[in-house]
């Protein structure tokens, strides 16, 4: 499933975090890459332990939180703390496919990433190119966001990010160890519990209501991993 979960950060969040990432001292992303991704990898991103990811991390951890859709669709067992990245002109990264478990800096705190998400944090309209795109069973998708918009997406998905070729591209990724590990069942219980809501918008005493929630919950009880 690949999903748009829109204004993640308030403005003033986004603010914040233009205050921090103008200031921060940025490393080669290929320092924290996988092996493979090493030979496709060109960007700049900061340290796992720079305070100002620490902080921009905790601010989109907890938004994310908060967030009913993000919920709805991820499932969300375990966050991976966010990472951020810098694209600048002629900087890309290539094909790659996400590992399969992240672990975090030195820590024993590990992540199946289920998930790939990337919040786009500063408008597109201040860079060409820079684009994310994802392939996957229906074709290749392109996308580029408003600053504080957030794209969920499988991570064994086939992904790259385009040249930039104007400006600087700055965004946020992570990824996400839902309960439910399938993608296939988890786009289900996405669609079912969309459906159950848009019901209880429009027909709140509905009889179906009820029988339709226990189908979401035992089918959850059935896929869930936790």
């Amino acid at each position: 499933m690949l999903l748009n979960i829109p204004a993640v950060l308030t403005d003033a969040n986004l603010v914040r975090a233009c205050e921090l990432l103008s200031k921060a001292e940025w490393i080669d992303g290929r320092k924290t890459a996988g092996y493979r991704s090493t030979h496709v990898k060109n960007d700049a991103q900061l340290a796992e332990d720079d305070p100002a990811a620490e902080e921009l991390g905790e601010t989109i951890v907890d938004s994310l939180q908060r967030h009913p859709l993000f919920i709805s669709a991820a499932l969300p067992l375990r966050v991976f703390p966010p990472l951020f990245n810098r694209y600048e002109t002629d900087q890309n990264c290539g094909n790659h496919v996400d590992n399969a478990i992240r672990q975090a800096g030195n820590s024993t705190y590990r992540v199946r990433t289920d998930i790939s998400a990337t919040l786009f944090l500063n408008p597109p309209d201040e860079y060409d190119g820079g684009e994310l795109v994802v392939e996957d069973t229906y074709g290749v998708h392109g996308v580029k966001l408003p600053a504080g918009d957030l794209i969920l997406y499988p991570a064994g998905s086939l992904h790259r990010v385009m040249p930039v070729t104007r400006g600087s591209r700055f965004a946020a990724f992570f990824w996400i160890q839902s309960m439910v590990r399938d993608d296939g069942a988890r786009t289900m219980l996405f669609d079912l519990d969309t459906a159950i809501q848009q019901l209880v918008r429009d027909v709140p005493s509905h009889p179906g209501i009820l029988q339709l929630t226990g189908v979401y919950h035992n089918l959850l009880r059935r896929w869930a991993d936790v």
